[in-house]
């Protein structure tokens, strides 16, 4: 591995410190060795984040030395003239990565997720310009069986063998397996796509669990990721109840700096 990967911090973890207090979230996330945040949960309505406007966010973001790794967003951030305040946004926060962070109904049906691929290669087409790219990030019921075309797939591989080379297939290692798919086997299905991936553990001796504690097979996650995907971001998104606490997103990176990450 010649260039290291940076690891980030998917705010969602930590959500319950960010709603009391957003920048001593971020100061504490550049405090434990996270080199980006990936905000949570943004609609495209205005051009602000949990309250702060754009450059609000942007000068929080560089006092810490963080960059902004991604943003999780609806897929209604992406169309309209939202798509307008979500590249706004996003030009400020110098960020290049528009991951749409679920949608459950268009997942459900073949012909939604050739919805939802249209919608991501439209955007996709708006925001090259700009540097930007966007992406479908992974939960559980991403991995469950439709009708495609008379052929049971899950949706995953629907959307993920459709749509074109550039939309980003962010992979979430936990919900992948919650799922009951294996997050090696969808890596190796779909090489060079994952340019930002979530990691996550799973399995192991409880709900309080942290990168390096679970069943997740690390060495060729991480290996894949490097050899195969041209990954640009890790995203740690394990937290505690609630997203309340640092103790689990440390223990994550201290886990991943263990592993040479």
């Amino acid at each position: 591995m010649s260039t290291k990967i940076p690891v980030g911090l998917q705010l969602f973890a930590v959500r319950g410190e960010v709603e009391k207090d957003l920048p001593g979230t971020l100061a504490e996330a550049a405090r434990m060795g996270y080199a980006g945040v990936e905000p949570w949960g943004y609609n495209g309505e205005k051009v602000e984040w949990q309250g702060r406007s754009a450059a609000e966010m942007r000068r929080m973001l560089d006092d810490n030395g963080l960059a902004c790794c991604g943003i999780h967003l609806s897929t209604g951030a992406l169309q309209g003239d939202n798509l307008k305040r979500t590249v706004e946004l996003n030009k400020t926060l110098g960020n290049r990565f528009l991951i749409v962070a679920a949608d459950s109904q268009r997942m459900k049906s073949a012909a939604g997720i050739a919805e939802l691929r249209g919608i991501l290669e439209a955007a996709a087409d708006a925001v090259r310009p700009e540097g930007m790219f966007t992406g479908y990030h992974a939960h559980g019921f991403d991995f469950a069986k439709v009708d495609d075309g008379g052929t049971e797939r899950t949706a995953w591989d629907v959307l993920f063998s459709s749509a074109r080379p550039d939309i980003v297939m962010q992979l979430d290692t936990g919900n992948c397996t919650q799922g009951g798919a294996d997050p090696v086997a969808v890596l190796k299905a779909h090489p060079n796509r994952a340019r930002t991936v979530h990691l996550r553990d799973y399995g192991g001796a409880g709900p309080e669990i942290a990168i390096g504690e679970g069943d997740a097979d690390w060495p060729e996650i991480l290996r894949l990721c490097e050899e195969t995907q041209g990954t640009e971001w890790y995203v740690v998104e394990q937290g505690g109840q609630g997203g309340n606490g640092f103790d689990i997103p440390r223990r994550c990176r201290e886990a991943l700096r263990a592993m040479g990450r």
